[in-house]
């Protein structure tokens, strides 16, 4: 290359630089100029900053560029931030899916977002307030107070054992007078009951008069004791003496005034030694025999205050006491016995009548209670639903003490001041307690897609997971609508099946899909949790008094099988209308509230079942009256 090219070539380049340079600095100077327009107020108080600024941007033009970019990025997250991050089955929150589609039960899926996943692990779930208005929710606040220990049950009127007396011969012979006639017959003390003629009985009067012919005071006091000890009276003992005759028929008279009870003897009836002839019994006091159960027990103090009334004297209020508490409980009827002792001087109260009692704690202390209402029996643990914020509630753990007809004591979980939910908390507590559940509450609709295949449901056991085919071998239950038995097959997983979640021998519900060439798909999955330990009777029969049949439902079907150890029974059971659920066959386990031995094979039933962590509980078996 020539040397006057090499200038030329340095020339235009220069010319270039100088060319952007100068298209640079009017750039700038028309910004700057745009600046100099400021109302001089303002540019007075900027002129320093914008120069600053100015200056800053001609030294580092990637400034600029950078806050653009950091711009754009926060937009982009916060676009980010609202898109789902997975979708997920409502009764279910095991199942997921990275789009919209249907849970194993025909629900839609709901999608969970980043806000919404971190509310649900802390456990608060948010509900709209329209929802909160449609769920009726009312909340309570927490506070100490008395508890109304008393405690209502049943009681039998009886005998006060401590006034009764039982009438028994001390030596035999025979019933020659008997002056009562009739058990019931009131009898005053001293009164005459029954006269006995008695061999024996006239051997020693005649000894003792013997004793007393012979003057000696030894054997006068000695004969004396034997005739007092065979409840000779001491007017007879007297009339003997005066009269140094011997009294064929003895005379015997009443210990104490009171009602004659169980009268077993007649006129000349013989009586031996020790035959009970009848007992007398004072109705002036009473007791009353009640029973309480054992978790009320150690309510109840000797001498607590005790208010009766009976059914045929409903205006009349008896007040008495509690005399005794027995030591020993029932075994079969878990009942602790308590004696209650009232007055009777009218003799209105009549043995082995039932009457109402209510026995009142004598403890003033307060404590911190809940309306009973607010809470929430597992069998594992009791909770409640604390009200947070406008429309955020979380469930939490609370232990209980004592209780009465309203109010529960709270132990621990709880502060006074607080506030908890009191009705429609069972749904809210079900949300808290799972994480896709939450958003059942939102206004958010899910996409549904139609089914273009043959598809059922069945349970099934994988035999071997082929991850590199993307195939299944697994072992179902026999499929009436396909008029398949069961057998062990191939299938192909779908590729929206998760086949991580597959291992050797787990039993789970799949969906199978048939398609027009023949080919078997598995669709679906549906995983199911652990049951473990049942929910207790009381949920049991709160699910059964729900109006909530979202996740409960009544249906038809026929028992194939029934596994006694596991309280589980295989029913080909109809379709669900409600669910859009075709027939399907399958197992379902038998609530605790439930008899296994009510199922039979081959035996047509109609019943409701709920779905309850996963698994399909049958709570309730219908007769023919639909009762």
């Amino acid at each position: 290359m020539s040397l006057k090219t090499t200038l030329n070539n340095r020339l235009f380049i220069t010319t270039i630089a100088l060319l952007i340079g100068l298209a640079v600095g009017v750039s700038y100077d028309k910004q700057f100029g745009e600046l100099s327009r400021i109302p001089h107020s303002t540019q007075d108080s900027s002129t320093q900053d914008s120069s600053n600024q100015h200056s800053a941007a001609m030294h580092n033009p990637s400034q600029n560029q950078s806050a653009a970019t950091n711009e754009q990025s926060s937009a982009s997250n916060e676009q980010t931030t609202n898109e789902p991050l997975y979708w997920v089955a409502p009764m279910d929150d095991n199942y997921r899916r990275d789009k919209p589609g249907k849970s194993p039960m025909g629900m839609d899926l709901v999608p969970v977002y980043a806000q919404a996943k971190r509310n649900a692990e802390e456990g608060v779930v948010k509900i709209n307030p329209s929802v909160v208005n449609n769920l009726g929710v009312r909340t309570a606040k927490v506070s100490y107070a008395r508890l109304d220990n008393q405690i209502n049950t049943v009681g039998v009127i009886t005998y006060n054992e401590d006034k009764l007396s039982h009438i028994h011969p001390r030596i035999a012979g025979w019933i020659e007078k008997l002056y009562i006639k009739a058990t019931g017959d009131l009898v005053e003390k001293g009164q005459p009951l029954y006269e006995l003629y008695s061999p024996e009985l006239v051997n020693a009067q005649e000894e003792y008069l013997l004793t007393l012919a012979a003057n000696d005071k030894r054997l006068i006091a000695a004969s004396e004791n034997r005739l007092k000890a065979l409840h000779i009276p001491q007017e007879v003992l007297n009339e003997i003496k005066s009269t140094k005759q011997v009294k064929q028929h003895v005379m015997f008279t009443a210990p104490q005034s009171g009602f004659v009870k169980d009268l077993n003897i007649r006129e000349g009836f013989y009586v031996e030694l020790g035959t009970k002839l009848f007992s007398i019994g004072d109705l002036s006091q009473v007791w009353v025999e009640a029973e309480v159960f054992e978790r009320q027990y150690r309510k109840i103090h000797q001498g607590d205050k005790v208010s009766m009334n009976l059914d045929y004297l409903p205006e009349h209020v008896w007040q008495g006491e509690v005399d005794y508490i027995y030591p020993i409980l029932d075994a079969e009827t878990r009942t602790v016995r308590v004696r209650l002792r009232f007055q009777n001087p009218d003799l209105s109260l009549k043995p082995n009548m039932f009457a109402q009692v209510t026995i009142h704690d004598s403890n003033d202390q307060q404590q911190l209670l809940i309306p009973k209402e607010a809470l929430i029996r597992t069998g594992k643990q009791d909770r409640v639903v604390l009200a947070l914020n406008e429309g955020e509630f979380k469930s939490i753990t609370v232990k209980i003490g004592n209780q009465d007809a309203e109010h529960i004591e709270v132990l621990s979980g709880l502060n006074e001041g607080d506030k908890i939910v009191v009705s429609a908390q069972f749904l809210i507590d079900s949300e808290s307690s799972k994480t896709s559940d939450f958003l059942r509450m939102s206004a958010i609709d899910s996409v549904s897609e139609p089914a273009n295949e043959k598809k059922v449901w069945t349970q099934a056991r994988i035999e071997k997971v082929m991850l590199n085919h993307r195939m299944v071998t697994m072992t179902h239950q026999a499929i009436d609508e396909w008029d398949w038995p069961e057998m062990t097959m191939d299938f192909i997983v779908s590729e929206n099946v998760d086949i991580s979640q597959l291992e050797n021998g787990l039993s789970l519900h799949v969906e199978i899909s048939q398609r027009e060439n023949g080919e078997n798909i598995l669709s679906n999955i549906h995983i199911m949790a652990g049951m473990g330990d049942m929910e207790s009777m009381d949920e049991m029969e709160d699910m059964n008094d729900s109006d909530d049949t979202s996740s409960s439902a009544r249906v038809n079907g026929v028992v194939n099988s029934i596994d006694k150890a596991a309280k589980q029974v295989n029913i080909s059971r109809g379709p669900i209308e409600k669910w859009g659920r075709e027939a399907a066959t399958m197992d379902f386990v038998v609530s605790p509230l439930l008899s296994i031995d009510a199922f039979k094979k081959e035996q047509s039933i109609d019943f409701t079942f709920a779905i309850i962590d996963g698994e399909f509980i049958i709570t309730t078996l219908h007769n023919r009256e639909g009762k």
